[in-house]
């Protein structure tokens, strides 16, 4: 099958999503699918040459980058989709597309558009909250951890207050446009063929408060990685640990529950090692030091560095208070044996099965008790570690996730010639 991949980001340099879709692509590319990977380039030069990662070299389209706040929004919104959606309109035809999947918020309402102007079918992955929160976390006051419960203006004007800081008052005459912007957004989202979740959390979400997917199919895959590639990356190394430690990896930001990382690991008489840097880091260092508890801030470390520490970690402990879509660094770690203790917030259970591949919490005291139980439980450990790397083989290897779309491409398609041929 021609598959177009619409991404926003892509490896080497790029975030979750972008590692996500290139594992997708890995995976359809190992089953004979002929691909063409797309990504928009705001700001930059358009002779800039993308490069080649991995024997793929996206099709690239530049735009406009302003710096200017409501300008800038303008140019990755209103202004952008129209000129991106034609874009993606002449490569579908040059390339003779059966099939087009968007991956993230900037490539999908025009890939949607493009897609339906050249009459195939079109799949959009939801990878957070888009759709329903303009900063996409759903967080009413992300420094405090605060989650919303509703996009009204109202909570808006709530949320633009600690974003905004001291000149937050500027920007309420954006509220309107801030609801006609997610408006638009769901409405193109529901002109897809189907909807792609990452987690049971996102799509029950999705269903809650995106009134305009009432009748668009949405549908729950997870991203994937490549369990076996990733315990290759740390095989050759040996280990450095010369003493059991507990690990965090992540943003040390108030939604990842970095003011718990202390309270959660003090008891339990182990070394945190803290691989992550954010606005918190500096309060934790001072509280670590007047707690006299060991902790050694590594920053963010190379891939193979972390997926190491992830091999040696007694535990992982994951204070998320925030509805995580679905953490890769938690599906990374399982595949490598490593037991999880983590709060049970958001996607975290598609991951984490309690009792069976992790243990869950839902206040900070069951987090601690949980800590505590699996330090003083090496057997409980071994136990969940050894049932979450069998789980991330069955759930969430790219091979799995990779022949889950290709069973929703053929139904697309099929459908699709069924229409065709109804229709002379």
């Amino acid at each position: 099958m021609r598959l177009l991949i619409a991404t926003d980001v892509f490896p080497p340099i790029c975030g979750g999503s972008g590692w996500s879709a290139y594992e997708l692509a890995c995976g359809l590319r190992a089953h004979g699918h002929e691909l063409k990977i797309v990504r928009p380039r705001l700001g930059g030069r358009p002779n800039d040459d993308p490069g080649e990662f991995d024997g793929f070299r996206p099709i690239e389209f530049h735009a406009m980058a302003p710096t200017v706040p409501f300008i800038r929004n303008l140019a990755r919104n209103e202004w952008f989709y129209p000129r991106f959606a034609r874009w993606l309109q002449s490569i579908i035809c040059e390339h003779q597309i059966e099939l087009v999947h968007a991956q993230h918020l900037l490539t999908a309402p025009a890939s949607v558009m493009a897609a339906r102007a050249e009459g195939v079918p079109v799949v959009c992955t939801i990878r957070d909250y888009w759709p329903l929160c303009y900063w996409t976390d759903l967080m009413l006051n992300p420094s405090v951890g605060e989650v919303c419960s509703g996009c009204t203006p109202r909570r808006m004007t709530r949320c633009i207050r600690p974003r905004g800081k001291a000149f937050w008052p500027l920007a309420l005459p954006l509220v309107p446009y801030m609801q006609r912007n997610l408006e638009r957004k769901r409405r193109a989202l529901a002109a897809a063929d189907t909807v792609v979740a990452v987690s049971a959390a996102v799509e029950r979400t999705l269903r809650e408060r995106a009134g305009e997917l009432t009748g668009t199919p949405i549908v729950t895959i997870p991203n994937g990685i490549d369990a076996t590639l990733v315990r290759a990356e740390v095989e050759q190394r040996v280990s450095s640990a010369r003493e059991p430690y507990v690990l965090f990896a992540g943003k040390l930001e108030a939604n990842k529950g970095a003011s718990q990382l202390l309270p959660a690991t003090e008891t339990v008489d182990l070394p945190l090692v803290v691989v992550g840097d954010g606005s918190e880091r500096a309060r934790l260092e001072a509280e670590a030091r007047s707690r006299k508890h060991y902790v050694r801030f590594a920053g963010w470390l190379p891939r193979a560095e972390l997926m190491a520490l992830m091999r040696d970690a007694a535990f992982m402990i994951f204070p998320s208070s925030w509805p995580e879509p679905l953490p890769r660094v938690l599906i990374e770690a399982s595949a490598l044996g490593c037991p999880i203790v983590a709060m049970h917030t958001g996607g975290v259970g598609d991951v984490v099965v309690h009792g069976k591949t992790g243990l869950l919490a839902r206040t900070v005291d069951e987090l601690r008790a949980h800590a505590r139980r699996l330090r003083h439980d090496p057997n409980l450990a071994a136990r969940l570690g050894e049932a979450a790397s069998r789980r991330v083989d069955a759930v969430f290897d790219t091979k799995v996730v990779a022949e889950q779309h290709e069973t929703l491409y053929a139904s697309l398609t099929e459908r699709g010639a069924g229409a065709a041929g109804a229709h002379p």
